[in-house]
């Protein structure tokens, strides 16, 4: 006879692949760490700074 297998931990077996998978698929999806979130902020500020500098009051 073959062995027995436990259930529960095929389940999470599964569950945890099906995560992973999930997880891959938002990284694809949404795909800015926080290096590349805080870069592009601090750019953003630059430009908005730069700009101001340039106002001239009538």
């Amino acid at each position: 006879m073959s062995q027995p297998v436990n259930l529960n931990k095929f389940r999470k077996t599964k569950a945890r692949a099906d995560n992973s998978t999930r997880a891959e698929a938002n990284t694809v999806k949404f795909g800015r760490n926080k290096a590349e979130k805080q870069a592009q902020e601090s750019q953003v500020k630059a430009e908005a700074h730069r700009l101001d500098q340039h106002k001239q009051n009538p």
